[in-house]
């Protein structure tokens, strides 16, 4: 049976501070503090699941019970048809070790070209699942999408990870040159929540 978020404070199961900004900014609007993972000292556990839903499953469980409260986990990543849909639930993993997102995007060229592929204008999409839990194990998960084309080099000082090289459909400048209040509404974090409105308060 589906289950709608009562507390005033929500747990985000990451590590990642542009994600947690973005979650908050989402979180606000409904009266609800966002906490992140980071803050509470919670470990961040190995994802072991083959879909993005999976692993935001297996996050926003890890957090809520280890914190005893409600949490919500975001699993997302930047996919390229054209690269066999990598990087996929792997995108975190190719800014390596320090999460250097310019050795990611560069790796993405890189292996477009030795495709043969135009790097300029190749398709791809980010996909973002979000998952709600409880600490007694029970979850609502939903997944959002947006589609877009690459560009290189990087543009835009904004957003965070691949947002630098993905032109949402529709729009000429890229994620990364769009202030965060255009931004916002594009994403497929925004997508997603769209969908958890449903198990979240409605709005005061």
């Amino acid at each position: 049976m589906a289950r709608r978020l009562s507390a005033a404070r929500l747990i985000v199961a990451s590590h990642n501070a542009g994600k947690v900004r973005e979650i908050a900014a989402l979180l606000d609007p409904l009266g609800i503090e966002a906490m992140g993972a980071a803050a509470l000292g919670l470990a961040e556990p190995e994802e072991t699941g083959e879909t993005f839903i999976a692993n935001a499953v297996l996050k926003a469980r890890a957090a809520a019970e280890a914190s005893g409260e409600p949490a919500l986990a975001d699993d997302s990543g930047l996919v390229v048809p054209a690269l066999d849909g990598a990087p996929g639930i792997y995108s975190a993993r190719w800014a390596g070790p320090g999460k250097d997102f310019c050795v990611a995007m560069d790796r993405i060229e890189a292996e477009l070209a030795a495709r043969g592929v135009e790097t300029v204008g190749a398709a791809a999409y980010f996909v973002c699942a979000l998952s709600l839990a409880w600490p007694d194990g029970h979850c609502e998960t939903v997944e959002g999408r947006v589609d877009g084309t690459l560009t290189f080099p990087p543009r835009g000082p904004h957003g965070f990870g691949y947002d630098p090289i993905f032109v949402p459909d529709g729009h000429r400048r890229t994620l990364g040159e769009m202030p965060p209040e255009e931004k916002q509404p594009l994403t497929h974090r925004a997508r997603a929540f769209e969908q958890l409105a449903a198990f979240l308060p409605p709005r005061p």
